[in-house]
């Protein structure tokens, strides 16, 4: 797992995957947070726009059931 963050756009973006992988689709998870699939439907990252504001001093957040549900079947 990698952290990026870009202090001058205040975007966070959390990578599982190897960097360079293509996303396949992007679902929002709530608004200005955005989570990529590959095309094996795992998930490769989560970004999460206006950082600051939604996510304020932590990176804690919880995820819809249907994304919960999907995690656990692809282990």
């Amino acid at each position: 797992m990698k952290f990026e963050y870009d202090g001058t756009r205040d975007l966070l973006y959390i990578r599982f995957a190897e960097a360079g992988k293509k996303v396949a689709r992007t679902e929002t998870v709530r608004p200005g947070v955005h989570a990529d699939f590959d095309i094996h439907d795992k998930l490769m990252g989560i970004e999460v726009i206006d950082a600051i504001e939604i996510m304020g001093n932590s990176i804690e957040f919880k995820l819809p059931e249907h994304f919960t549900k999907r995690a656990a079947m692809s282990v």
